[in-house]
């Protein structure tokens, strides 16, 4: 049983103390006020025993103080881990207990009002009084290892669900990165003539602090060229977090809530909406009532509870519901007189709209920028915000202005309830295009979302835009501007109009979904329609589906209208051969385009190795002209230092040969450790000397012969948990905790440690030279006194270590006295019983 002044492991005590402590409970004296277990009951053969310290244990659900690992409750809301010190506390009622060590700064991020009540700071110790809080407690379940604090409402700040206090953020470390991507390939045509084609490109970065530098670099090559480097963008990122925004210097694009996105080289600053929690991201309404008691709130969307709280009595208003595009809630008002009053809230959001008081906004300027080097980087500045208003209302606008080009936008969202919910604006341009005359104009757009819960139809996006003559963007007016003066004017949309819907048709009906999209331009006869439909569903895990798509370009000229049609019709299948063949399935596909010319493809694909990190595939096409009749099989693996996979095709055309080869590399303080492709903020995970650990579900993730790895996708300014499984564990590591909570900033390389204990596990009975074993509840722990670390006597004499060298010292001790404590010198040999990796011995304390 290993016990950390770190951190307990509550399942050693189980397994190496729990007959101990039957016996306890068997002997506790009925004539106590409280349960009392008196220690001269355990061994009453070993005199030693009634000398041993086991105040700590007398007490039912008492515990040794020392620091542990917690999953901390408030108000039986869950707010993170933490390693917290715990100190025995007396009680008149509960006898000694343990209780946690709090400090004034880690209660106000929790949501405490600190400040209303001064005693808090009698700390002892760095620890504050939480008895100051009248009705406050704290209560460790020490089998589960959670931390239940009850504090009044009345004492916390109001805060949204999900909430993650800023202190908590972590920067991160300063790491150099390099994500790389390579691709190639082999063509043999029909004739012999063989072609090679490569593409590479790179994505280096720099951590340093809370900057965050990143480039793009690419490099392709066809034929045996020599090959051409492009850099695509750099940039210098950091977040503001009293704005709740980031900060970019360099190459990026402006934001498309508003105006149409621009690419640019500036400086940029912008809301990051990642930085509030997901209950106030986005748009929902406020839900207000009147409550004539202390009542309970509960509010259910399709027969699912979204929220549930108690308010007290008065007015209360609700504005932390997480965010869906529309729907109908049901307000459940629960007196404590058991009345109820019951209410609907029907609503609905467009993707502009904002909850009230909630903004977000954005500011611009730099020079536009395109990869067409005859096109002039036009300086521009652009500033836009939008901000949500009383009355479910949203309210945005936005200006842009550069020498050729200014542009004005105004618009408002509403939400209508049962009618859904609209957004319209209207955007005045003046633009001066190359070799053109100034010419100004305006631009209509409305956008509308309806979900219709009686059918199960949902307008997911329902829009039209209108533009007159004179209008143009920011975008086509600086493109017009050439180097070479070869300026054309740009294609003018007048109308575009779309629409997408879906329809779920029921439990084992399946879903339809329908979109259009048709657009009409001012200099130009041609019109486009885009249209899609499809139709999906599964029976039996048998998966299929439907489609039609229909791309349509009309051109009025001299001579009549003429079309250009593209037709195709497509039905897929999927059927799983688990019960044959594990992790793989069959597939089918089938196609019908213009002149009836249709294609079959028929395939076999599964996944193996013990993370399915290994994926095969096999492919067998049919065109009805006999001519696109093609063969292909690929395989591709994903490991701990990257990805790699191959493939190979043969058609009447020719044969084909391809490759490809991703990963990343983090430079760090304790060296390079190689990685899957990374993600834009990732963990770096370090457990020296304990190789070959798996992480949970991260598919091919696990530490390399250093001990290091790298989980290459977390979510920023969110609670991110990394768990080592302890069933992949080499068998002389040992881990006190195996799980680590994170919350890392946007782009940051956050490092979580673990302190992996390398060296033989021992079970080892040790004996007093009169032949006595030590006592039950002995602390033994290294002699060198370099750590705290320690493991409790059981039964027997008998301890349980882990990490322990060849050879060593250890200090045992069962009181405060010179003669409650002794020294074992061991050393192991080749004779020594081993069960299970577990080696047994029996040594002397002297």
């Amino acid at each position: 049983m290993t016990i950390s002044q770190g951190v307990f492991a509550p399942a050693r005590l189980k397994l190496m103390a729990c007959p101990a402590f039957c016996l306890l409970s068997l002997f506790a004296s009925p004539l106590q006020a409280r349960d009392y277990f008196n220690p001269a009951f355990l061994d009453g053969s070993n005199a030693l025993q009634a000398q041993a310290d086991l105040s700590a244990f007398e007490n039912e659900g008492s515990q040794t103080p020392g620091n542990y690992h917690v999953d901390l409750y408030v108000n039986k809301q869950f707010a993170g881990t933490y390693d917290l010190d715990f100190f025995l506390q007396q009680d008149v009622a509960k006898g000694p207990h343990l209780q946690p060590c709090l400090d004034i700064g880690m209660l106000g991020s929790l949501g405490v009002k600190t400040d209303a009540f001064p005693a808090l700071q009698n700390s002892v110790q760095g620890c504050a009084n939480l008895a100051a809080i009248p009705q406050a407690s704290a209560e460790f379940d020490f089998s589960q290892q959670r931390l239940m604090l009850s504090i009044p409402l009345a004492a916390m700040n109001s805060q949204a669900r999900g909430f993650v206090a800023p202190e908590r953020w972590d920067q991160g470390i300063s790491a150099l990165l390099l994500n790389y991507s390579y691709s190639g390939a082999t063509t043999w045509d029909r004739h012999g003539k063989t072609n090679d084609s490569n593409y590479v490109n790179l994505r280096p970065g720099l951590n340093l602090g809370a900057w965050r530098l990143r480039n793009y670099t690419t490099w392709s090559n066809s034929n045996g060229n020599s090959g051409k480097w492009q850099s695509a963008y750099t940039y210098l990122q950091r977040d503001i977090a009293a704005l709740r925004s980031q900060l970019v210097l360099g190459d990026s694009s402006t934001t498309a809530d508003v105006f149409d996105s621009v690419p640019f080289r500036g400086a940029q600053l912008s809301s990051d909406d990642q930085m509030r929690p997901d209950s106030l991201r986005g748009y929902a309404p406020i839900i207000r009532g009147v409550a004539r008691t202390n009542a309970q709130v509960t509010i259910t969307q399709n027969g699912y509870t979204v929220y549930q709280s108690y308010v007290p009595p008065g007015e209360f208003a609700i504005d932390d519901l997480y965010p869906s595009s529309s729907g109908e809630l049901k307000v459940t008002i629960k007196e404590a007189d058991g009345s109820e009053q019951v209410s609907l809230v029907p609503y609905a959001s467009v993707a502009v709209m904002q909850r009230e008081g909630q903004f977000k906004y954005e500011a611009t300027s730099g020079n536009y920028r395109t990869y067409n080097s005859n096109i002039e980087s036009t300086p521009f500045s652009q500033a836009s915000l939008i901000y949500g208003l009383p009355w479910d209302m949203t309210l945005y606008g936005g200006l842009q202005t550069a020498s050729k080009y200014q542009s004005l936008l105004m618009g408002i969202g509403k939400n209508l309830g049962d009618f859904g919910a609209l957004s319209t604006d209207i955007t005045q341009s003046w633009a001066s295009l190359q070799d053109q005359q100034k010419s100004s104009g305006q631009s209509l757009r409305l956008r509308y979302n309806k979900n219709l819960l009686a059918t199960g139809t949902n307008f997911a996006v329902a829009g039209y835009r209108y533009s007159t003559a004179g209008f143009y963007t920011l975008g086509e007016t600086l493109s017009s501007y050439r180097k070479d003066n070869n300026s054309t004017l740009p294609e003018r949309r007048r109308n575009r109009t779309e629409l997408m819907v879906n329809q779920n048709l029921g439990k084992s009906l399946g879903y339809l979904s329908v979109s259009l999209i048709n657009e009409d331009y001012w200099n130009s006869e041609r019109t486009t329609t885009s249209a899609n439909l499809s139709y999906g569903n599964s029976w039996n895990s048998i998966s299929y589906s439907l489609s039609y798509s229909l791309n349509r370009n009309t051109n009025d000229n001299d001579s009549g209208r003429s079309y250009n049609n593209d037709n195709l019709f497509s039905l897929s299948v999927s059927v799983p051969l688990n019960k044959w063949l594990g992790g793989s399935w069959a597939s089918y596909r089938t196609s019908v385009g213009d002149r009836h010319r249709a294609t079959h493809s028929l395939g076999l694909n599964g996944s193996a190795l013990a993370d399915n990190n290994l994926n095969w595939s096999l492919q067998q096409s049919l065109g009805s002209d006999g001519a696109s009749n093609s063969s292909d099989a690929s395989l591709s693996y994903r490991g701990s230092y990257g990805q790699m996979g191959a493939g190979y095709g043969y058609s009447s055309n020719g044969r084909r040969l391809n490759y490809n080869l991703q990963g990343g590399m983090l430079a760090h303080a304790n060296g390079m450790t190689l990685s899957q492709p990374l993600g834009e903020t990732v963990a770096l995970i370090a457990a020296p000397k304990a190789s070959g650990v798996r992480v949970s579900n991260q598919t091919g993730v696990a530490t390399d012969f250093r001990g290091y790895t790298v989980v290459p996708y977390l979510t920023p300014y969110r609670e991110n948990t990394l768990r080592l499984r302890p069933d992949t564990l080499p068998d002389d590591v040992e881990l006190e905790l195996n799980s680590q909570t994170l919350v890392p900033t946007r782009g940051a390389v956050v490092r979580a440690s673990f302190t992996p204990a390398v060296g033989k596990r021992l079970l080892m009975t040790l004996m007093r030279p009169q032949g006595q074993p030590v006592p039950f509840g002995a602390m033994v722990s290294a002699a060198d006194a370099k750590t705290t670390k320690g493991s409790i006597v059981g039964d027997n004499g008998e301890v349980f270590l882990a990490g322990m060298d060849p050879r060593g010292k250890l200090q045992v001790q069962w009181g405060k006295q010179p003669g409650q404590q002794c020294q074992v010198d061991y050393q192991l040999s080749e004779q020594d019983p081993s069960t299970g990796g577990i080696v047994q011995l029996t040594q002397q304390c002297i």
